[in-house]
């Protein structure tokens, strides 16, 4: 049985057209450097995301990850959201791997707020221990982008302080659909960028890590010693070449089918879906059911050929992605009416 899969746009497979290329990749050792498939599509990510150098890495956990250790050493301090993937999805990796603090920042719907960043970077007081680093995710989990005049307001600050600023930018293509420009025009803001390509963009595997060319060399280095030096990535890298040059044509697709899918949600009684914060292709929205019928949930909407993940304090996540078209966006919610008791 075939499912209508929205647990995450990290469910989508390869196209055809990727499938293809992976067959016919040419490769070689990516250690060695000498695979002309990972190398063509490091620069071509390089000269889309706006930044000198690129390196292509198997995850956005561990792109994030480099782009702290390259900047941080022990004992330093990181500013980032309380509700950023990277202080709560990453297994503690920077204190794990960078012996960094992270200060978590509290922002309203999770927008960055440039003053308090700025009341948040730590004195020469020598109980202080030194911020060296400033994390920014676009888009963001909760579904919404950052609009560019704050990413504007951030680098700002870190300029006037001297600090990098890193971009957990795993949907930062979906960002730049939401703000109607370019990837690289959100890099203006930024140093860094860890940028998925599993994602929305169908990729099987990857994301690339995009910054200057010191700091690329030296999360090469890193990303060897946690593992990640490949041999024939070429094979994987033909998938990701057409996901970062050719598939973010299509995103609007997702962003029109979650706005859609927020809508029809809205008509259910129980149920209330933000329609501000759908900005890309994530639908977050509030159900009011009795505790027995939310667990049940899961498995009910799997019966009718749907999957999505369980509540949570109230809300549920539903998100669009290729291969979830409109009449399977309508199809989810006439079973979600059936489960819930329209």
């Amino acid at each position: 049985m075939g499912y209508i899969d929205l647990r995450s746009d990290t469910v989508t497979h390869p196209t055809k057209q990727m499938r293809e290329a992976m067959y016919r990749a040419e490769v070689g050792d990516d250690v060695y450097r000498d695979d002309p498939t990972v190398n063509r599509l490091e620069e071509e990510a390089a000269q889309i995301l706006g930044t000198e150098a690129a390196l292509f890495v198997s995850s956005g956990t561990m792109g994030n990850q480099l782009g702290i250790m390259v900047y941080t050493h022990r004992g330093d301090e990181v500013i980032a959201g309380a509700e950023s993937h990277i202080f709560t999805s990453e297994v503690g990796g920077a204190a794990v791997l960078s012996g960094a603090n992270i200060r978590q920042m509290v922002y309203p719907n999770s927008i960055p707020v440039p003053a308090l960043i700025e009341g948040a970077i730590r004195t020469d007081d020598i109980h202080d221990p030194p911020t060296s680093l400033i994390c920014l995710e676009n888009a963001l989990a909760n579904g919404r982008v950052v609009p560019l005049e704050v990413m504007e307001g951030v680098s700002r600050v870190a300029k006037a302080h001297k600090l990098p600023v890193h971009l957990d930018g795993a949907r930062i293509f979906n960002a730049a659909v939401s703000l109607g420009c370019e990837a690289k025009d959100i890099m203006r803001y930024c140093d860094s960028v860890s940028c998925c390509l599993s994602k929305g963009l169908c990729a099987p595997v990857g994301c690339v890590f995009a910054a200057s060319r010191e700091k690329v060399e030296r999360a090469r280095k890193y990303r060897k010693m946690l593992g990640g030096g490949t041999r024939q990535a070429g094979i994987l890298a033909a998938a990701a070449r057409i996901a970062i040059t050719e598939m973010p044509k299509r995103l609007w697709e997702d962003h029109e089918n979650a706005r859609h899918m927020a809508a029809r949600l809205n008509e259910l009684p129980g149920i209330e879906a933000d329609m501000a914060s759908v900005q890309v292709n994530i639908v977050f929205f509030r159900i009011s059911r009795p505790r027995a019928l939310l667990d049940a949930i899961p498995e009910r909407m799997r019966e009718l050929g749907v999957l999505v993940n369980p509540e949570e304090n109230g809300m549920m996540r539903f998100v669009t992605h290729f291969g979830v078209t409109r009449a399977d966006v309508d199809a989810a919610i006439d079973a979600f009416a059936k489960v819930i008791g329209k």
